[in-house]
């Protein structure tokens, strides 16, 4: 079993099921289809929360997000999404499923999270949404 630690504005939508999907760097090793996940904010801290009961791994697949250039101060804008060498055409969308409003939304949390880049390469991590909500607090 693999465990996950998410920012706290993602525990709602995890347990709702509305968010399905993470996207992590290389790491030893992700969780593999077919086996459970565990979902926490502040893993390995003293505020370690669950966010829902374990949900079962669906796929795992390679990601490359591609950034717009900041041009003249403005914001650097997801504009390429490509899993597993299929290009997504409907980035807002993509974002949502991700825990976002939309892509602006999200390219701001990436930048301020992981710094502004050109590209970056990991893999998009896909659950089935939790079968119950065991009500913790996150």
């Amino acid at each position: 079993m693999v465990a996950y630690s998410y920012q706290r504005r993602f525990a709602t939508p995890i347990r709702l099921g509305v968010k399905t999907q993470t996207i992590r760097g290389p790491r030893n090793r992700h969780a593999r289809p077919g086996e459970m996940i565990q979902h926490y904010t502040g893993l390995r801290t003293k505020a370690a929360a669950k966010i829902c009961s374990d949900t079962r791994c669906l796929r795992v697949d390679p990601i490359t997000l591609r950034f717009s250039a900041a041009l003249g101060g403005a914001p650097v804008l997801l504009n390429t999404v490509e899993i597993d060498g299929f290009k997504i055409t409907d980035l807002d969308h993509f974002a949502q499923l991700d825990g976002f409003e939309h892509r602006r939304d999200m390219s701001a949390f990436w930048v301020q999270h992981h710094g502004p880049m050109a590209e970056f390469n990991g893999v998009l991590i896909i659950w089935e949404p939790p079968t119950d909500d065991i009500s913790l607090a996150a």
